[in-house]
């Protein structure tokens, strides 16, 4: 009889070892190696192609009744889904604690169980005092859920399985269950990876669309193993400043839908509101135009937002060093901008002091912000206001050309929706929408001439 042989896997990364030490050396972690003995160890002479029970192969062609939809009731909400719950779908949310997550997840759960949909909703992390206080809260004290606290699995999916299966079950939060199958406390790699594959393997034998809620860590990323994203179907992320009121549903993956959909919602007394026109949150209603004030017509997925980037310029006496500050874009991109504004436009930021800001808390990570951010460092510069209501937009090379960028005609239909006039942006981008007048740059150079020439 072979020996069986011994494995330490990291608490917090995953990484197998075959011996035991103190420091993991793949995440540099303490004290996080445990011994995990596998059921079952096979060896090379272990033959695996007879003895199993034979699959059945389907045509893609096949029929079969096609998967529909449900809404969540929230238009935000399914528009990140991609157009709604998928039957069978498992999703995984992620998002800091206090974001919201369990606020949208009750909302939507009232929504769906108030036409009549079967909703269950287990927490791991509240008692249900704690719930029925939120719901009443948010005004939804009388929505037929079927609400528990629990956090054994085993206890949840025999609990399931002894009626019809619901159209929606939402885990609060995965990090929180544990299976009595597998050792190790909740929380660690091997118990979130068991229990996410048995909810998982329900969730696709019974129908029922399946939403997880996951813990992040200091960097962001979803807590626990990264095999959990993959075996999901959707990976959404919701986002947000505590100090803004806003929040940002992403997708991040989504087997049944395009990625990159956002939903924005506010927060509000009785709860998330949804937000329909996301520009008005991230544009200000002043009616003077500002020096070193630039909108850019961003792409979320499909959507269009307007948001307003701001520069300052401080010019310095001493020979101190200047700093560079970037709050919603990246440092390293502004760094190059200016770059290029210095060699191929003859403009001097060396002896001053940058400061850019997107304003609301949004973050951009569209390249074709370049032409904005320049705009509102070169109106800064100069002290000279862009025209009030402009829109600028245009990807720009380390040559100081303007490139062209995608969706141009759907960034240019939301900014004429909204009232704007002007927009500048590269050359031939097709049909210009009608009431709005377009400025077409090939160079930056030309944007500096055009913007001081007022």
């Amino acid at each position: 009889m072979s020996k069986t042989k011994r494995r330490y896997v990291c608490q917090a990364c995953g990484a197998v070892s075959h011996r035991w030490q103190g420091q993991c050396g793949d995440c540099a972690e303490w004290n996080t190696l445990v011994e995990d003995t596998p059921a079952s160890v096979f060896s090379l002479k272990h033959d695996l192609s007879n003895g199993g029970r034979a699959i059945e192969f389907v045509k893609l062609d096949a029929p079969g009744e096609p998967l529909r939809r449900r809404s969540t009731g929230l238009a935000e909400f399914d528009r990140a889904l991609g157009g709604g719950l998928v039957p069978g779908a498992a999703i995984l949310m992620g998002g800091d604690p206090g974001i919201g997550k369990s606020t949208l997840l009750l909302q939507a759960s009232a929504r769906l169980a108030g036409e009549g949909a079967d909703v269950v909703y287990v927490s791991g992390e509240e008692a249900a005092g704690q719930v029925r206080l939120r719901a009443a809260r948010l005004g939804h004290a009388g929505a037929a859920i079927r609400f528990a606290s629990a956090t054994s699995v085993r206890d949840i999916l025999t609990t399931l399985g002894q009626g019809k299966a619901p159209e929606l079950l939402v885990i609060d939060s995965i990090q929180t269950m544990h299976s009595d199958t597998i050792e190790g406390a909740p929380g660690t790699v091997s118990q979130v990876r068991g229990c996410a594959f048995e909810l998982i393997r329900y969730a696709k034998e019974s129908g029922c669309a399946l939403v997880l809620v996951g813990h992040v860590t200091k960097d962001g990323t979803i807590a626990g193993p990264r095999v959990l994203e993959h075996m999901v179907d959707v990976v959404m992320s919701f986002e947000g400043e505590r100090s803004h009121q806003y929040r940002i549903l992403r997708a991040l993956k989504n087997r049944f839908g395009a990625v990159d959909e956002i939903g924005v919602f506010a927060m509000a007394g009785q709860g998330l509101d949804e937000v329909p026109n996301p520009s008005s949150l991230f544009l200000t209603g002043r009616e003077e135009p500002v020096a070193g004030s630039a909108v850019f017509p961003a792409l979320e997925g499909t959507r269009p937002v307007l948001v307003e980037v701001q520069a300052l310029i401080v010019r310095l006496q001493s020979g101190a060093t200047p700093r560079r500050a970037v709050v919603g874009w990246d440092g390293g991109r502004l760094a190059m901008l200016l770059a290029v504004l210095e060699s191929r436009c003859g403009l001097n930021f060396s002896s001053a002091e940058v400061y850019l800001n997107v304003s609301g808390g949004y973050r951009l990570s569209d390249p074709a912000a370049d032409v904005a951010v320049a705009a509102a460092l070169i109106s800064a510069l100069a002290d000279k206001a862009l025209p009030l209501r402009s829109a600028w937009f245009g990807e720009v090379s380390l040559a100081g050309e303007v490139r062209p960028v995608a969706h141009a005609g759907l960034r240019l239909r939301e900014a004429a929706k909204l009232g704007f006039e002007l927009a500048c942006g590269p050359e031939d981008i097709g049909d210009v929408p009608q009431g709005l007048r377009y400025q077409g740059i090939d160079r930056l150079p030309k944007l500096v001439d055009r913007i001081m020439a007022g």
